[in-house]
């Protein structure tokens, strides 16, 4: 097979920031956070107790979630809340979902 258009291609840079965004998807934990997150904006005590999974563990994968731009913050008074950066986070969660729940 042939492949007429080079653009298909991933150039180097591409492909090195997919794997570390599927990477940042590697956690089960990680995984968790986006699943309650997937539901709206919350605060880390909430996505704590949706997911199962302590406080500063949250907060310590939310950190790693922020620098891939997976998630956002907004800070109201003391309280912080967190969202899905962008549609396209949801997407690539629910299409991962599909994909494992497909027989």
């Amino acid at each position: 097979m042939k492949i007429e258009n080079e653009k298909l291609l991933l150039d180097d840079a591409t492909a090195i920031r997919m794997a570390e965004l599927f990477s940042a998807l590697s956690d089960p934990s990680r995984l968790k956070i986006i699943a309650a997150l997937s539901h709206g904006e919350i605060k880390v005590g909430e996505i704590s107790s949706l997911a199962g999974i302590s406080p500063s563990a949250v907060s310590h994968q939310l950190r790693t979630l922020r620098q891939m731009r997976l998630v956002r913050s907004r800070k109201e008074g003391r309280e912080v809340y967190y969202r899905l950066d962008d549609e396209h986070v949801a997407d690539l969660f629910q299409r991962g979902l599909e994909h494992i729940s497909h027989q």
